[in-house]
């Protein structure tokens, strides 16, 4: 057996209410739900994107919570790549920068396809790529 996809990613944040508006209002992510101070979930194509207050989560659930999952916060930035075509990266590249979002960098790979790579405001690591970069 396999995994067939990957469900969801999380992200974990030292600004909420920040990440939340950049990955809705910059980003353009379909907002799923939210917890005042805890995390903003995300959903991006057929996945979802979770981003979390990672000292929140660090803490185990009450005895009694309705959804006992169990800690996981970590601290320090993560990375996530958001798949493009060729033509969808420039366009990125445009929308980012009219936003005030620093393209750290800009490459072409090897195998073939080309990355972004900017930064959220926790400072996690996002990138935009073809997914031919992987033989996808």
């Amino acid at each position: 057996m396999k995994p067939s996809a990957v469900l969801e990613s999380a992200l974990y944040v030292t600004d909420l209410a920040a990440a939340e508006h950049f990955y809705g209002a910059v980003l353009g992510l379909e907002p799923l739900g939210r917890v005042e101070g805890r995390h903003a979930f995300f959903r991006c194509g057929g996945s979802v994107v979770l981003l979390f207050s990672a000292e929140a989560t660090r803490h185990p659930p009450a005895p009694d919570a309705r959804l006992p999952v169990p800690p996981h916060g970590t601290v320090g930035e993560g990375h996530l790549c958001f798949a493009a075509t060729e033509a969808e990266i420039d366009r990125w590249k445009a929308h980012l920068i009219e936003a005030g979002v620093a393209i750290e960098a800009e490459f072409e790979w090897p195998q073939g396809g080309r990355s972004i790579y900017f930064r959220d405001p926790s400072g996690n690591s996002l990138e935009f790529a073809n997914p031919s970069i992987w033989g996808l």
